[in-house]
């Protein structure tokens, strides 16, 4: 498949049908391959990323009537954050129509979370300037489909929640130890132990540090919680 008939099927692939393509182009173009007469997506991904939180604000205030500041924003945060973004970007294979440099796509830039989720913002930037804000509404709402339904799950931070489960009890804070990194630089994977002083523990892994803590709080809150 030629990249022109590659970009077409990816465009399908998010229902919108592109008058200008060109900012399509743009939007899947990474610095590692831009120049004066092929611009990156940059600047896409900044406005991609306030049409993105404008749409998902107004989603959650729909979705919710009663809800208050301090409910909405762990929701709002839990949709519109860069791992968000970059799982929306695998469902539509956002990956395989990446335009990158050589570098990028020896170090597996095809794969990585925040190559996909910049170019997502990116991509939506590019709807809304072809199609206006309601095309870019309907794509993003449809991407993220049963994610604003079940945010309510997806908001609630495993660390913080594990820490109240802990004091709840009386028990000191969990501790988080790194016990093993593996792979290149470039692209690690972490394993990180969470344990309470009771000595209950769950390890999880991940590419970035935080989210193997975050996975391993909520491996071992559902653990201690399935116990009680």
């Amino acid at each position: 498949m030629t990249p022109a008939a590659e970009l077409t099927a990816f465009a399908h692939r998010i229902g919108h049908d592109f008058a200008r393509p060109e900012l399509l182009v743009r939007a899947v173009t990474h610095s590692s391959i831009s120049s004066s007469t092929r611009p990156d997506n940059q600047r896409l991904e900044f406005l991609g990323d306030r049409v993105l939180g404008l749409v998902m604000a107004e989603a959650l205030l729909s979705a919710d009537t009663a809800a208050s500041e301090g409910q909405l924003a762990p929701r709002f945060n839990a949709l519109v954050r860069k791992e968000t973004c970059a799982d929306v970007a695998r469902q539509v294979d956002l990956g395989a129509v990446l335009k990158l440099g050589r570098s990028e796509m020896l170090s597996g830039g095809r794969r990585k979370q925040a190559l996909l989720g910049d170019a997502m913002e990116a991509v939506i930037a590019a709807v809304y300037l072809d199609g206006g804000i309601e095309a870019a509404r309907e794509m993003i709402l449809r991407l993220w489909g049963a994610r604003i339904e079940t945010v309510e799950d997806d908001a609630r931070d495993a660390k913080t929640s594990l820490q109240e489960w802990a004091q709840a009890r009386g028990l000191a804070p969990p501790s988080y130890e790194e016990i093993a990194r593996k792979g290149p630089d470039h692209a690690p994977v972490f394993t990180i132990r969470a344990q309470l002083a009771t000595g209950e523990s769950a390890e999880a892994s991940a590419g970035a540090k935080r989210q193997a803590e975050q996975a391993a709080a909520k491996a071992l809150l559902e653990k201690v919680e399935g116990q009680g």
